[in-house]
């Protein structure tokens, strides 16, 4: 099967200006060259991106992705390389839901502080203006 990199784009898609950062940065190796110099993908280049799609839309980190590649190469390895990088994802996953969920607890607080009103006493506007702090006389 012959891709192009439009083809691959479609088919997982990924836009053409990130496939070819992919290849720059050498997750996914530079292909053939068709005779009128196009990229020329096969079937194992179509994978290898559909895996990268998928783990970038789980949000593994480009370095998490080169690693689980790596690992990946090897079919006979043991997972547990995997397994150790999925939890540490998982923890950074549940990090950040941690911080969404302070973040909608602060953000339903402002909101309803608000009395409606004039703009002039809007307290969400109160609350996201700038902390200042009195100068001491000196």
């Amino acid at each position: 099967m012959a891709l192009t990199i439009g083809d691959m784009g479609k088919v997982t898609g990924t836009k053409v200006e990130t496939i070819r950062y992919y290849e720059r940065i050498g997750l996914l190796p530079r292909p053939a060259r068709t005779a009128g110099n196009y990229r020329d993908y096969g079937e194992a280049e179509l994978g290898r991106l559909s895996f990268i799609r998928r783990a970038r839309d789980l949000g593994f980190s480009l370095d998490q992705v080169r690693a689980l590649l790596g690992i990946s190469g090897d079919r006979s390895c043991d997972c547990a390389g995997i397994d150790a990088i999925a939890k540490e994802h998982l923890v950074e996953v549940e990090r950040k839901l941690a911080d969404l969920a302070a973040l909608r607890r602060e953000l339903k607080r402002v909101i309803d502080s608000c009395d409606g009103g004039i703009v002039a006493d809007c307290r969400i506007i109160e609350a996201l203006g700038p902390v200042c702090k009195p100068h001491s006389a000196g």
